[in-house]
């Protein structure tokens, strides 16, 4: 019996260690990231077409319901990762542009859209980068959560949907106008009437130029 004990001992230190070494390497992958949403309210952005915006903040989820309206982050990135889980409902469209600027009023018209859009009528879909690289379909669904990653390292742009790469895209050299890979602040869109779409645990981590 006093060698089981002893044994049974070592074994609970063995799994100790193991589950320490876990978790200490679980925080040394989140190190470098900071969230772009408190989970409270929309501190830190600021909205587009405020008069019609219905924008919320519902159990820890940010509510995009159209009309037509932007939320832009207050600051600025060049080459970051920017991650989300997203869910969109049935019939929904919505998208997350990078490198933009506030807009008072219309469609974002400098930077980038990563689509979100699983079954509204529109054929590009999420993870496409709108009018420059059309997916069809993808691998997001409807009435679920997905986590939306991208990356942007100098003019290099890779989307990832629950962890699977449905975009990489570099770029052409010589690419000029407002819409390109350069630096700018994040938004969130609402897009329709008919449009809801939930947002939650927003965090981007800045990379190095």
């Amino acid at each position: 019996m006093k060698k089981l004990g002893i044994s049974l001992s070592a074994l609970a230190a063995a799994l100790l260690m193991s589950a320490t070494v876990f978790v200490q390497a679980v925080d040394a992958d989140e190190e470098g990231w900071t969230s772009l949403f408190n989970g409270k309210n929309l501190d830190g952005w600021k909205m587009g077409d405020a008069d019609q915006g219905k924008w919320t903040v519902k159990e820890g989820k940010i509510v995009a319901q159209g009309p037509r309206s932007h939320i832009f982050t207050d600051k600025n990135f060049k080459n970051f990762e920017f991650k989300a889980e997203v869910m969109t409902t049935p019939g929904s469209n919505s998208g997350i542009y990078f490198h933009t600027k506030y807009l008072k009023s219309g469609w974002p018209e400098q930077g980038h859209e990563s689509q979100v859009n699983v079954t509204h009528g529109d054929p590009v879909k999420t993870g496409s980068l709108y009018h420059y690289v059309k997916l069809f379909e993808t691998p997001a669904e409807d009435n679920k959560w997905w986590e939306h990653h991208i990356i942007v390292r100098g003019k290099h742009l890779i989307t990832k949907i629950n962890g699977k790469v449905v975009l990489d895209y570099t770029e052409p050299e010589g690419a000029a106008g407002a819409k390109v890979i350069n630096e700018g602040c994040f938004a969130l869109q609402a897009h329709d009437p008919k449009s809801i779409t939930y947002y939650r645990n927003i965090r981007v981590k800045k990379l190095e130029d």
